[in-house]
């Protein structure tokens, strides 16, 4: 069983407070509580979706010895905070509580947080090229500065996880077979399921007919006007259920940066998948994988160390653009551009980099056939050599 990437960060968490563990459906979260728990003398496993599990959570009935107490979809309970929160507060035996979810886990961050102070939040990504093979960077300490990368490896594992994508079930088993059947059982289960029991959605055929077409719209800016004729749907239902599919784990949103830019789109975003594997078209599936690495790596840093880095693209009025730019406590630091092979020009990176006083520009290609650094200091390199110094 493979150690996955913030583990150690989370037994840390549990000595001082509850951990959460939220992110999309079947990327990993039970099988992570589990694998901790198995360092306990003794931990119980609660999950409200069995009724003997149901009642021994409403009574508080498990195992005065426990030390690690597991609730996994928890938030299904309508009182599922002001419950744990009574348990946490009253804890007889300094029990550990870790709580596992997905999508319903992180919306109620967004409202009042009755348990601000008492918990730590993870959002868990599936496997990155590092993590798969073992390889992933181990910060020990606070960075009080961005880190620097390191690209000493090559990644073997690249064009599996391109075509598997990184949920585990289809990358370990490598099978078209089990991607397709994993894809469409996936599918329904976030629309007919997540969705439907947190939302009230009238057309809910309407809503899956917007998932279907986002594999066919990433890479690019999305046209809500173009989807709502698609969808035959007003352009405020399309922002309301764009958002509902980012809760939710299907798609995610890279933002525009527009800060000290005149010409710059502040409005477009760009959404991408948590499933690359679903894309068709090479290009838009590199670029997904990169731009989901990049995710996880914002997201560790925010999650572990409070440290707000944040993932961007850049386009102005002329069309100049970079696929992504990464923030680090609000300040620019990192440009990065995915091609297939070599670049033709770099004119635009160039154009941002100096714009935004950037030293750290990278075009990553799928191709491991290219690795140099060019007259305007942007380092091409291999996509395998590149992930390989993420998380």
């Amino acid at each position: 069983m493979k150690t996955r990437y913030h583990e150690r960060f989370i037994k840390e968490d549990l000595s001082t407070k509850m951990v959460f563990i939220g992110g999309p459906r079947q990327v990993g979260k039970t099988t992570l509580a589990q694998k901790i728990a198995r360092g306990y003398d003794s931990y119980e496993y609660l999950n409200w979706d069995r009724r003997h599990d149901k009642q021994i959570i409403i009574n508080e009935m498990w195992l005065p010895e426990a030390r690690l107490i597991i609730f996994d979809e928890l938030h299904k309970f309508d009182h599922w905070k002001s419950h744990i929160k009574g348990i946490w507060d009253t804890r007889k035996h300094n029990e550990q509580i870790m709580v596992t979810g997905s999508s319903r886990l992180d919306i109620f961050r967004r409202g009042g947080d009755s348990l601000m102070g008492r918990y730590h939040y993870y959002r868990l990504h599936p496997f990155t090229l590092a993590e798969i093979e073992n390889q992933f960077v181990s910060q020990n300490a606070f960075p009080e500065k961005p880190p620097v990368l390191e690209f000493s490896r090559n990644g073997s594992n690249l064009d599996s996880l391109l075509q598997f994508g990184g949920f585990p079930e289809p990358f370990l088993n490598q099978s078209l077979r089990v991607l397709r059947r994993w894809q469409n059982e996936r599918f329904e289960r976030i629309f007919r399921e997540d969705i439907r029991d947190t939302e009230n959605i009238v057309n809910l055929s309407k809503l899956e007919l917007l998932g279907a077409l986002m594999p066919k719209r990433v890479a690019s800016t999305l046209s809500l006007n173009s989807l709502a004729q698609d969808i035959d749907v007003s352009p405020s239902t399309i922002i309301k259920w764009i958002d509902l599919l980012c809760r939710n784990y299907y798609i995610f949103k890279v933002p525009p940066y527009h800060h000290r830019l005149e010409r710059a789109l502040k409005k477009e975003a760009k959404y991408y998948l948590w499933d690359w594997s679903e894309i068709m078209d090479e290009g838009a599936r590199f670029e997904n994988l990169i731009a989901s690495h990049l995710m996880k790596y914002c997201d560790f840093y925010y999650d572990v160390f409070g440290i707000k880095a944040k993932l961007h693209f850049i386009r102005d009025r002329e069309k100049r653009e970079v696929d992504f730019l990464i923030t680090w406590d609000n300040e620019p630091w990192m440009l990065v551009e995915c091609k297939l092979s070599k670049p033709k020009k770099v004119n635009a990176m160039k154009y941002y980099a100096n714009k935004l006083k950037v030293d750290n520009r990278f075009v990553v290609t799928k191709s491991d056939r290219y690795d140099y650094v060019d007259k305007n200091h942007v380092r091409v390199i291999p996509a395998k050599r590149f992930l390989m110094a993420l998380i």
